[in-house]
């Protein structure tokens, strides 16, 4: 099947290319249409110096592909990142708790993504209705006594209100309220926290994300459900000025010993915590051999905050 991507997708593949230093291209796998868009249908592959956005659903290409293309510009225009660091020595745990801490990073990059999209008619009443039949594919209706499915509703109905907005209510709430009562209400109070202050800067972006992570746990512990514990498993890369970047350590974080290991090195985690919102921002192996001792920390925490980032080749963003 040939598809033609429109005007407005093709101008924003010539932005992507132009950040980045290599190639992007889209490419079309399969020749499935479902007749509903979803989040899964595309990924982003890195192949040496090239990133192929692969569409492996073809019923709204424009959408679908578009969708991934802003994803990739927001990186590459410096928002914030995340990065799995720790493991818990189970590998399915890892894999996902890896998988909902990017799916809830993704919905606060969302309220970027949707907009842009809206911004240049990516998103239409055919795309709004697909969208729908996209939820109802991914979640049951509730039962009466409450399973753990209610991780996934909660994490889908959050997404929803990004994606409808102010038209939510008009659009959507009726028909949502009917099959998923109990997290349609968590997730209003959880979609108020998120854009309680605006999501338009890296700082807007990473200020939202730490607040999901903490709020969308509160819920589930609410519910008798085990938390993710994103704040402490998952790196959010940090948005500092360049005041911060040349305090010492000791001012902007704490180090905690972790029960998890560093995943390259396999040795216990230390966790760099962020003393301003409690977020896990950078991860240290422990030290071996003559090295492990207090004096060890002692030397961390008098570097710069620069310094250090400089060692762990831990990436950030300047707070302009």
């Amino acid at each position: 099947m040939e598809i033609d991507l429109n005007k407005d997708t093709q101008s924003l593949i010539n932005v992507v290319n132009r950040f980045f230093p290599g190639k992007v291209t889209v490419q079309f796998v399969g020749q499935l249409q479902s007749g509903y868009v979803r989040h899964d249908q595309a990924q982003v592959v890195q192949d040496g110096e090239n990133i192929y956005i692969q569409v492996s659903d073809l019923s709204a290409p424009n959408y679908t592909a578009s969708h991934e293309l802003l994803h990739v510009l927001m990186t590459l225009r410096g928002f914030p990142q995340i990065f799995f660091s720790l493991t818990s020595g189970d590998e399915k745990l890892d894999e996902q708790l890896q998988i909902m801490g990017t799916e809830l990073f993704d919905i606060v990059s969302h309220i970027v993504v949707v907009s842009e999209q809206r911004k240049h008619n990516l998103i239409n009443e055919n795309i709004e209705e697909m969208y729908l039949k996209g939820i109802k594919n991914t979640i049951r209706p509730e039962p009466e006594k409450l399973d753990n499915e209610m991780e996934l509703r909660l994490l889908t109905l959050i997404d929803a209100h990004v994606f409808y907005g102010d038209t939510f209510d008009k659009k959507v709430r009726d028909i949502l309220e009917k099959d998923y009562p109990v997290a349609l209400k968590a997730s209003d109070e959880i979609y108020k926290i998120i854009t309680e202050k605006p999501t338009d800067s890296p700082f807007g972006l990473r200020r939202n994300v730490v607040k999901l992570f903490r709020a969308f746990d509160e819920q589930l512990k609410a519910w008798g459900l085990p938390a993710l514990h994103n704040n402490d498993f998952t790196t959010v890369s940090s948005v500092l000025s360049e005041r911060q970047l040349g305090l010492k350590v000791n001012q902007m974080f704490e180090i905690f010993h972790s029960d998890l290991h560093e995943m390259k090195t396999q040795r216990r985690a230390y966790v760099g915590f962020n003393k301003t919102d409690n977020q896990n921002s950078f991860v240290i192996p422990a030290p071996t051999g003559m090295e492990d001792s207090p004096a060890y920390f002692k030397k961390i925490y008098d570097k710069s905050v620069k310094e250090l980032f400089k060692d762990l080749q831990m990436p950030y963003i300047i707070r302009k």
